[in-house]
Parts: structure tokens; sequence; C-alpha cells
């Protein structure tokens, strides 16, 4: 098991790059997919070697209840640093498990909270209107899938404008948006190293519906304007686990307009070989493949050790 049991856990750190070139060189759509595939692989690849780690730290503990020969000197060769690698993995993997339990309860407790007070309300087909002045509008996923938008909201925007909105929350709950959200904070939870990725697959989701809305109104600039419109008026998200239409930030709002803007971006899911975003993705590719790689390796290692040092 040697090395490879801790290599797993600075890995993460190559999809970096690309988690900040892939939105300029692919359609948001493959933007999501990607990041969030390498976040699942590379969290559940450094969880398992945080479990080896556990695994050999608790056999060393006094008082467990494993086997005595699992705390023997070739289980303790195994991992190099073994007390202290192997205490600070218990203490790592519990706070990770926590974090992340925290962060699953907090996500369906708003989503039960926000549908049992949108129930109440009169709403037509999926829309329910809020009797609050303030402008928001976001998507909340469910059985079924609403979409709560406020009467401040309708009032900034014109019919037109309004068509943009329904359809990029719609993009929003049809395209699974939260699932990929969820997916890319639990991996952050696992590992702090992969916490740029929520910021990344949160921007590429909003541009992914984005693109949606444009393509159902047919007219760019009337969603651009609909958005830029709607970031001058909304506050701050008090939901970030909902997926909102505008809400006011300093560098993606602009970022949204600007590439509304632009051309349609191409509809490939890699970016070319030949630039600096397509190096960047073989980087995340060989830096996931390592760290899979590595954590089958360290825990083939550790059942072999295990199962030896075990009498039948």
């Amino acid at each position: 098991m040697g090395v490879f049991v801790f290599l797993p856990l600075v890995l993460p750190l190559t999809a970096l790059p690309i988690a900040r070139l892939a939105g300029q060189h692919l359609h948001p759509r493959g933007t999501t997919r990607l990041l969030t595939v390498l976040a699942a692989v590379l969290a559940v690849c450094s969880t398992l070697c945080l479990g080896l780690l556990v695994v050999v730290g608790t056999a060393q503990l006094p008082g467990n209840p494993l086997p005595d020969s699992w705390s023997d000197p070739e289980v303790r060769a195994a991992v190099p640093y073994v007390e202290t690698a192997g205490t600070a993995g218990i203490v790592a993997l519990t706070a990770a498990l926590v974090t992340c339990a925290g962060e699953l309860r907090r996500h369906y407790r708003v989503r039960a909270r926000t549908h049992r007070a949108l129930d109440v309300l009169p709403h037509r087909s999926d829309v329910a209107v809020l009797p609050d002045d303030a402008p928001y509008a976001y998507a909340v996923p469910g059985r079924p899938g609403r979409i709560a938008v406020s009467r401040g909201m309708l009032r900034t925007l014109d019919a037109d404008e309004r068509r943009a909105l329904f359809a990029h929350e719609r993009a929003h709950l049809t395209g699974r948006h939260h699932r990929f959200l969820l997916t890319v904070r639990l991996a952050g939870c696992l590992n702090p190293l992969l916490l740029p990725l929520r910021s990344a697959v949160a921007f590429s989701t909003e541009r992914w519906a984005d693109e949606e809305a444009a393509r159902a109104v047919g007219d760019r600039r009337l969603t651009a304007r609909a958005v830029g419109k709607a970031a001058l008026v909304s506050r701050p998200a008090v939901t970030p686990e909902l997926a909102h239409f505008a809400a006011p930030g300093p560098g993606p709002v602009p970022r949204r307009v600007a590439a509304l803007l632009a051309p349609v971006p191409p509809a490939r899911s890699w970016p070319p070989a030949l630039t600096p975003a397509g190096f960047a993705a073989l980087v995340a590719a060989a830096g996931t493949a390592a760290s899979a790689l590595s954590s089958l390796n360290a825990a083939v290692a550790l059942f072999l050790v295990l199962k030896t040092a075990t009498p039948l």
C-alpha cells in the first residue's frame, strides 16, 4: 500500500485548472457533466483511502474490537507513519462524514420546507407566485418540480422577459441541475480540495439554463436582457441549495450576459487537445485515473496484508 494511500487525498488538485478553463471551451452542459464526474470520482477515491487509513489506525488503538493480528508489524509497515496517519484518518473521515450528512440534511430540509410553503399558495401549472415585492425567482426540485417567482420579479420584467425567466427555471428542473449541484457540494465535504468545483458547477448550470432559455424563446439578446435586468434588482440568495434566476454577484452575472451576447457555444464534450483547456482536461483525467488506481492498489494491498496477518 505504502505512499499510494495518500495520493488520492491530493490528486483532486489536478481538476482545478480544467474547472477554470472548461467554461471557455465547452458547452455549459458538457462542463457541468465533466466537472461533476471528476468531483464524484475523486471524492470517492479519497474517501476510500481515508477509510483504509482508519482501518489501520483503529487497529493500533488499545481496546479496539478488531483482531489482534491486525496490529502486528506487517500491518503497521503497510502504511508510512501509521500511528500519526491512522489517527489523523479517523479524525478526517469522521469530520467528512458528519459534514456530508449535515449537507444532505440541509438540502432535503430546505426542499421540504419550500414545497410546504408553496403548496399553500395559488399556482398555475408549475409556477407559484409569492406575494413578495422583493424580486427573486428560483426552481424547486421535487415531485413535482415547481418554479417560485415573486410578485416583485414579475413586475420588473416585461412579458417577453418573463418567458425567458420561466424557460430558464424549467431548464433547471428538466436538466436535474440540483443533482449536479448536490454532488459537487458533497464532494467538497468529503475532500476540501474539491471545494472550488462548487462555484464552477454552479456557474455552468446557470449557463446551461441560460442557453436552454435562449433556445426556447429564440432570442439570445432578450435572454441576456432578462438576466441583466433581474440581477440589477435581485437580492442575495437566501437558499443557495436552489437554482436562482439571477442572484446578484460581481462576476457570474456579467459573464453570463457576455456569453449570451456571443455566438452559441460549440456542442462538444471535450476541448481541443492542442489548447490550454485540452491539456488541463488531460491532466484532470490523468489525475482521476491515478487516484482510482492508487485507491484500488491500496485497498487490494491492505486486504492481502490483513488476510495474511489474520489466522484462519
